[in-house]
């Protein structure tokens, strides 16, 4: 694993529960690199996130993710892994029943932030970053799914990541608001961040292109888009 090297895997097999799911993956992300997961449902696209976040063991292979070592992870580790890399997904998981600034204090207080002057701060610092400043006393409900998914991301970004893994983050939105986010997505790319995006919207690909990578047959292989 380089010095510029965000996530780095070799040989890994990617197990759910007793299932081999993806095999002999070899794959790395630099810091500031955009790459886009793609494959049908079921090729394992969610699966390979799970286990570069801790929610499955690797048990097969090398893997690194922003300092930790996959393969000794242990489960006290988890909480302080995910701190490092911000995971974005399909259905936003907002708590439904405190506002929007409430839902990302959660996480400060989750994290261990203590001040509440400086937990303010980085809450409005990142919802300007994602257009969302006006609207933190807002209940989830009273927002628009675009909406959520951009708060979403603000949560995302709460500790500063170097990475971001972003499960379908488009994939309950219409299309011009896949295109927003996407473009959020990007300009956060610009500033130094990571992004590791499973998805399986070609349109945006082809608008928005990156490098790609595909689950299929148990593998994952380097994929060229043609571009528009």
């Amino acid at each position: 694993m380089s010095d510029s090297s965000i996530l780095s895997l070799s040989s890994a097999q990617i197990h759910q529960r007793e299932h081999l799911v993806l095999s002999d993956v070899n794959i790395n992300i630099e810091k500031g690199q955009f790459v886009y997961l793609i494959g049908q449902t079921g090729s394992g696209k969610s699966s390979l996130l799970k286990t570069l976040y801790g929610d499955l063991p690797l048990k097969t292979g090398s893997g690194k993710i922003v300092g930790y070592d996959l393969q000794k992870l242990k489960e006290k580790d988890i909480p302080y892994l995910r701190r490092k890399i911000g995971i974005v997904f399909q259905d936003f998981q907002l708590l439904t029943d405190r506002s929007v600034k409430e839902n990302l204090m959660f996480v400060l207080k989750a994290t261990g932030w203590k001040d509440k002057k400086k937990m303010d701060k980085r809450i409005n610092e990142v919802l300007s970053k994602v257009g969302m400043a006006t609207k933190s006393h807002k209940m989830p409900h009273q927002i628009s799914g675009g909406e959520q998914q951009r708060v979403a991301i603000a949560r995302a970004l709460l500790n500063d990541p170097e990475l971001i893994l972003a499960d379908e983050p488009t994939g309950n939105l219409d299309p011009y608001t896949s295109e927003e986010i996407m473009i959020l997505l990007s300009e956060i790319c610009k500033n130094g961040r990571a992004i590791l995006m499973a998805t399986h919207d070609y349109s945006l690909i082809l608008k928005f292109p990156f490098n790609t990578w595909k689950c299929e047959d148990g593998r994952v292989v380097e994929t060229v888009q043609n571009t528009l």
